[in-house]
């Protein structure tokens, strides 16, 4: 996507700590935007972010580690788009003009996030939509951020890369299961930890693994 009709305006972006938000970001950053913060919403049933599972203290090592605030959205299941809408419409009164999201040919996805920012007033952009899923993880990996695969659809892909350092091998054999290689299905998903933009690694370690459903689960703890 051509970010130049963005550059130098002023963005929060919809970051859930995994590898396609991070490249979006990144992408935003680089072309001219300017930011003004990150979101991430809250599972407040469950006291870790929505869908990618971190704590709030990895959330605030990763908001250190950037240099930008992350603010969490506390919300339920069902008052999710209400109270995202709610942060959106904030984030506007304090300057900004554009929501970023990591979104890459979902149509359903981008059609949620475009909703929720028209309400709010604000203008959704997608650095990453329609481009060749390989080549974006390529890509992310080129510029140099590292991370580490924290959860596996095992009916999609082998238990076996939970726990490893996304790369180029690791990639190849993701697609050798017959699962797509950025994980766009939910096949995995990633915690980014270090990377060009960020001042230093996040630190961490692994909990227990748990199995939830044909899910497994690699806990990141701060």
């Amino acid at each position: 996507m051509d970010l130049s009709e963005f550059s130098g305006k002023h963005f929060i972006a919809s970051f859930s700590g995994g590898k396609d938000s991070t490249l979006a970001i990144h992408r935003a950053i680089t072309g001219g935007m300017i930011p003004l913060g990150l979101i991430t919403t809250w599972n407040t049933d469950m006291g870790r972010s929505w869908f990618h599972g971190l704590p709030d203290t990895v959330m605030m090592s990763l908001s250190r580690s950037w240099g930008i605030h992350i603010s969490l959205i506390q919300t339920t299941g069902q008052a999710y788009a209400e109270n995202f809408e709610h942060h959106l419409r904030k984030a506007k009164a304090k300057g900004a003009e554009v929501c970023v999201f990591g979104d890459i040919d979902l149509e359903p996805h981008r059609e949620w996030c475009t909703a929720r920012c028209e309400s709010a007033g604000l203008t959704a952009c997608f650095p990453l939509w329609q481009e060749n899923r390989k080549a974006l993880v390529h890509e992310f990996l080129d510029a140099g951020y590292r991370a580490l695969i924290t959860v596996v659809d095992t009916s999609r892909m082998d238990a076996s890369f939970l726990g490893k350092e996304l790369n180029r091998q690791e990639v190849e054999g993701i697609e050798a299961c017959g699962a797509d290689a950025c994980g766009e299905n939910g096949e995995y998903h990633t915690f980014v930890f270090a990377g060009p933009l960020m001042s230093e690694p996040v630190m961490f370690h692994a909990g227990n693994v748990i199995c939830q459903d044909q899910y497994a689960i690699l806990p990141v703890i701060s």
